[in-house]
Order: C-alpha cells, then sequence, then structure tokens
C-alpha cells in the first residue's frame, strides 16, 4: 500500500497514541480494544515502510519517520476539522484553543485571561485540562486537537522541558520570587517578611508526602527534616489549612490574590532567592490566530500579576 492511501482512522489513531504514550491508553480513550489499535499502526508502517514507534518497557516513543508522520498527519487531521466545523455552519474566524495549566494557574491568572479573551474575541472558544508538567509536555509534542499551548511552571535550575528535538516554544509570562503562606495568627503575619532563619522548627503543609525528594509546599533548602503536618494536592485546599492555623505552606506569587481570610503572604529572606517563572510552551512553529489570541491574554494576565503587592 502507498502512503497516499492510508486512511483518517489510522492517522487519527497514530496521533492518540502519540499523545497518549501507551497503545492500552490510547485504545481506552478511543473506545477500541488494544488488537485494533495495534493494527491501525502496523497498517500505518507497512505503508511507510519504515517502524513509526519504538516500543519500550513504560510504552512507546516516536522514530524519525513517527515524527515526519505525526506532523503532516496533524496538519491533515486539522484541515479536515476545520472543514467539518465550517460545514456545520461556524463562523470561518471561530476557533476553539485547548490549553494545559498547572495546578495553581487555575486560581486566578487562567480564569483573568480567559474572561478577557472572551470579552475581546468572543468568537473563540477556550477548552482547558489541568495537568503534571510531563503529560502536558507529550501532549504537546503528539501536536493533537487536545493541546495547543501549555501554561506551565518551572524552578530553577530552568531546564529545558524534555530533550526532544526540536525544542519546544517556550515563552517567560512572569518571574517571580516564591512566597510564603502564614495563619494571620501566627507570630510570623506581624511583618511582611521573615527571615529563613524563623523558617526552623515550623509546621508545614507540603503538596506530597514525605518519602518524596521534593516537599512541594515546605521551604526548600531548610537544613532541618520538615515537619509535615499535612498533605493536599489542591493549592487552595492547602491556603484554607493554613487559615485554620494548622501550619504554613510556600505559594506562587500569582495565588497571593487567591488568598482566603485568615491568611498572610510573605516574603522570605536571608537565604538565597528562590525564583518561579510562569511560562507558556507550545509546538515550534506558528499559531493559529486563536490560539495566539488566547496567548496574548495569558500574557496580559501574567503582566498584572506579575505587578508587585
Amino acid at each position: 500500500m502507498d502512503f497516499t492511501d492510508v486512511s483518517l482512522v489510522a492517522l487519527r489513531v497514530f496521533r492518540e497514541v502519540a499523545e497518549r504514550g501507551t497503545l492500552t491508553a490510547a485504545a481506552g480513550a478511543l473506545g477500541y480494544t488494544q488488537s485494533a489499535v495495534s493494527r491501525q499502526i502496523a497498517s500505518l508502517e507497512r505503508a511507510a515502510r519504515a517502524p513509526l514507534l519504538e516500543r519500550r518497557r513504560d510504552g512507546v516513543r516516536l522514530t524519525a519517520a513517527g515524527h515526519v508522520v505525526l506532523r503532516r498527519a496533524v496538519t491533515v487531521l486539522d484541515q479536515i476539522d476545520a472543514t467539518a466545523r465550517e460545514l456545520a455552519g461556524l463562523p470561518a474566524e471561530a476557533g476553539t484553543v485547548r490549553l494545559g495549566w498547572f495546578a495553581s494557574a487555575g486560581a486566578v491568572l487562567l480564569p483573568r485571561a480567559v474572561a478577557a479573551l472572551r470579552r475581546s474575541h468572543p468568537a473563540i472558544t477556550v477548552s482547558t485540562r489541568e495537568g503534571s508538567t510531563p503529560a502536558l509536555v507529550r501532549a504537546l509534542r503528539a501536536g493533537t486537537l487536545d493541546l495547543d499551548l501549555a501554561l506551565l511552571a518551572s524552578a530553577p535550575p530552568f531546564r529545558p522541558l524534555d530533550s526532544e528535538s526540536p525544542p519546544l516554544t517556550v515563552r517567560t509570562l512572569a518571574e517571580r520570587s516564591l512566597r510564603l503562606a502564614v495563619p494571620a495568627t501566627h507570630p510570623l503575619a506581624a511583618a511582611d517578611s521573615v527571615d529563613v532563619a524563623d523558617l526552623r522548627g515550623q509546621r508545614w503543609i507540603a503538596g506530597s508526602s514525605v518519602g518524596d525528594e521534593r516537599l512541594m509546599g515546605v521551604w526548600p533548602g531548610l537544613d532541618e527534616r520538615p515537619v509535615i503536618a499535612h498533605t493536599a494536592r489542591d493549592w487552595l485546599a492547602k491556603l484554607h489549612l493554613v487559615a485554620a492555623g494548622c501550619g504554613l505552606t510556600t505559594v506562587p506569587a500569582s495565588l497571593a490574590p487567591a488568598a482566603p481570610a485568615g491568611v498572610r503572604i510573605l516574603s522570605v529572606h536571608g537565604g538565597p532567592e528562590e525564583r518561579r517563572r510562569l511560562v507558556l510552551a507550545r509546538l515550534p512553529h506558528p499559531l493559529p490566530e486563536p490560539a495566539a489570541r488566547l496567548a496574548d491574554a495569558l500574557r496580559a494576565a501574567a503582566t498584572d500579576l506579575d505587578q508587585p503587592a
């Protein structure tokens, strides 16, 4: 079979496998059996006359030929879906942008940006999904309709998001110091900033278990084993635990406007400055107009949050 004869179904299956990272996950997302997914991939590889996927213990990885097929497949499928929308009577200038975002972005930044875009460009629809950095980067690499942009947090030493080539296009929207959330009734709350030495012996609300290498929510670099009073994955849950006097936690500066009553947000001095970046990542190709408009709205919202409190 010549590659020009491959089916759209096979291309959609391949795109899903590339994003999900395993045949099993792609089958579940598509409602197919794993054997059906395997058959579609095999048909593509026969047509390409080359392996498209490298099978590994932890899933699959695109080969050089796989990257070529995926890049072209995404373009073809995007055009087919755009044609279907246009035929359905949707305005040609309307579009849907798919944005991935990290956990704390949904408290303040994301709602502000989406609301601003709705006011300025009501024909653009934004769909979002929360995820971890590895999952969002993998979705970007797959180039599927599920993700166009990824809003991510980055900590020093600010390494590349992955080792794939070509590198993702990454733009820093803001960079600010990490902050500390303390109960309003806590002795440290009397000042606008605290010394890092004052954090010794405090009780912490962390975002991961004590056995993890990095304890999100504990001030980095403490010279003692921290006392973890509570663990919570949700940032707002952690802030409400702080308000209840249950302990201290770190927060990105962008979360300060979302702090509930009973919480003070402080800066920390006396040690190495802890910086955090807010970045927007995408594949290295020109953005469609709707995605570019959303990127502008995110930049504007981040700039507003980046102003000193």
